[in-house]
């Protein structure tokens, strides 16, 4: 039985949502998270171990003395921004880190992995929405990072017969109200908790560039509420569990939105004018990026439950409130 599962950067957002998730599935989840992005708060102190991934005699030790049967491996920097600025930090992190968590599941002879991985792989996309066999490009360090761990976890296949499924995740956003969990980076950089803080304090957030080539020239992403995104690592575990061959999938719900159209919606759920500004392009950022979910329903019986992007906007409405008070 897969039941105890070594949950790396369990302390952050998608995280603990997921932690949370595969208690109530019936597994017991073991956490290590350095706690440089994750919060202590956001997990139970009894299951947090707090390891970084370079340490990979502590994580081998840490899995041969829990008897753990699987990995879901989150533990990583996720700022596009922040990997064209600091790129080194990004491949020493998310590669590097990567490859000591893998060394150590190979000591441990922990063979399944639930890796979570992300759109950025993409790059630019020939094709909208992006079904999960286009062309791999990335075009910033950020998705090139994961797009190398991919590549690693291949090659583990072909030669050690470790196997894994990867989650090409597209916009993760809203709050687990049943958990008490939502977004509290900081900085911030996701979109609908920097438009809820503008609502809130009054301050403007900044839209990165409106000369995309898109309807009314703001980025489209594919917005997938985070319940949804921690319910696919379950059925990623539950498939390995019966044998089944390593993949990657998209995790979207297929329907993308504008940077603007999602400021109008959370104008509609707040109930406020949302101040912003008009800022220049990040560099990074593809204009479009939407899913094809196809494979990861019918594959894996994946489906959304959170489908309209006001319903996603309310939930992280009511946890920023909750927060704030």
């Amino acid at each position: 039985m897969m039941r105890k599962v070594l949950v790396t950067g369990g302390a952050g957002y998608i995280g603990a949502v997921t932690v949370y998730h595969l208690l109530q599935a019936g597994y017991e989840p073991i956490v290590v998270d350095n706690l440089s992005r994750g919060h202590r708060h956001n997990v139970d102190a009894r299951r947090l171990h707090v390891l970084d991934l370079a340490e990979t005699g502590a994580l081998a030790e840490l899995m041969q003395s829990e008897s753990v049967s699987a990995v879901v491996h989150f533990a990583a920097f996720a700022a596009v921004a922040e990997s064209v600025e600091n790129p080194g930090l990004y491949f020493s992190n998310n590669v590097a880190g990567s490859i000591s968590l893998l060394r150590a599941m190979e000591q441990a002879g922990v063979q399944h992995l639930v890796f979570s991985s992300t759109a950025a792989v993409y790059g630019t996309p020939d094709v909208v929405p992006i079904p999960d066999d286009a062309p791999l490009r990335p075009v910033n360090p950020y998705g090139e990072s994961k797009l190398m761990v991919e590549k690693i976890l291949g090659w583990l296949e072909r030669c050690r017969g470790l196997r894994s499924i990867s989650l090409r995740y597209f916009n993760a956003c809203g709050a687990d109200l049943e958990a008490g969990l939502g977004e509290e980076h900081e900085p911030e950089t996701h979109l609908i908790p920097l438009l809820l803080r503008a609502v809130r304090t009054g301050q403007p957030a900044t839209v990165y560039g409106n000369d995309y080539p898109t309807p009314d020239g703001t980025c489209i992403r594919d917005y997938i509420h985070v319940t949804d995104l921690a319910q696919a690592h379950i059925l990623a575990l539950q498939a390995l569990r019966r044998g089944a061959p390593s993949a990657a999938f998209n995790v979207g719900t297929g329907s993308g939105h504008s940077v603007l159209e999602v400021l109008r919606a959370v104008e509609s759920v707040t109930g406020q004018p949302v101040p912003h500004q008009i800022g220049p392009r990040r560099p990074g950022d593809p204009p479009s990026l939407v899913a094809d979910p196809a494979r990861l329903m019918s594959v894996l019986g994946w489906k959304p439950r959170y489908t309209e992007i006001r319903d996603i906007i309310a939930t992280a409405w009511e946890f920023e409130r909750k927060r704030s008070a």
